[in-house]
């Protein structure tokens, strides 16, 4: 099996368990509050259907995909909210999930069939194939967390979480560029551990700057889904503990991230 059809039969899997959490909910609980602010079960799957979307439009018509490009840049803030939010006004639930699932299919078809060597445009830089579908499972996997927190679920981490531990690691320059500073010349250590015990590593074993921790929690920290106070990813070296505090792993502008659980709670 090739690197591509592996990534993308996880991101159908990490798709489909999504979908066996929402496919059955009642039209109320799809307008229940998220983690995310202003964000409602509905604008989280929203978001999805519209990224699956784009993703598509950038594989098959990257002309019209800079026009996307052109209207971020024009509105860097706004534009996630604002095509969630419009596709939440313009279905129903049942429409929606509909039309995620539909978008979802015809985007795994386009990635199985690319040819090799493949250069999808992005937000950020072209990705290769891989990493397209590598980032589709992160946003999937994340926008699920909000999800399953809003719904009070608790999900098992699966093997799949390598792929968004490792697009946060190799996302590390780009979260120190949208703020405009200067990333560390030198490379990090990364090591996480699995629920059963596994060391999954990156970067040289002997560099100064480490990084470790579950790795649940430091996909949690990449993808903003809970503060760093809250997860037991720990940095040795000032480079790496800055990067702690600043880490993303998808595309755009910084994102607010979540309050520590204290301040959340009011304790």
């Amino acid at each position: 099996m090739s690197d591509v059809a592996a990534v993308v039969d996880d991101l159908r899997e990490e798709s489909d368990e999504l979908d066996a959490l929402v496919g059955t909910l009642e039209s109320d609980r799809w307008r229940g509050p998220t983690p995310a602010e202003g964000w409602t079960v509905a604008h989280q799957i929203a978001h999805l259907a519209w990224t699956d979307e784009v993703a598509l439009l950038a594989a098959t018509e990257p002309d019209r995909f800079g026009d996307e490009v052109a209207k971020a840049l024009a509105a860097p803030e706004a534009f996630v909210d604002e095509a969630a939010e419009a596709l939440v006004a313009a279905h129903t639930p049942e429409a929606l999930l509909t039309r995620w699932r539909d978008g979802r299919q015809r985007l795994d078809k386009v990635l199985r069939d690319a040819p090799a060597g493949t250069r999808i445009p992005w937000y950020g830089p072209p990705m290769s194939v891989a990493s397209m579908a590598t980032a589709r499972l992160m946003e999937t996997w994340a926008h699920g967390q909000d999800i399953a927190d809003a719904l009070g679920a608790t999900r098992t981490p699966t093997a799949r979480l390598r792929h968004v531990a490792r697009i946060g690691v190799r996302a590390r320059n780009y979260a120190y560029a949208v703020r405009g500073i200067t990333a560390p010349e030198t490379e990090f250590r990364v090591e996480l551990r699995t629920l059963d015990g596994e060391l999954i590593a990156y970067g040289p074993e002997g560099a100064a700057q480490r990084v470790t921790g579950p790795l649940l929690d430091f996909c949690l920290l990449v993808t903003q889904r809970a503060h760093r106070t809250d997860l037991a990813v720990t940095a040795e070296g000032r480079d790496a503990d800055q990067w702690l505090s600043i880490a993303q792993a998808f595309a755009g502008p910084p994102g607010p991230g979540r309050l520590p659980r204290a301040e959340r709670d009011g304790l």
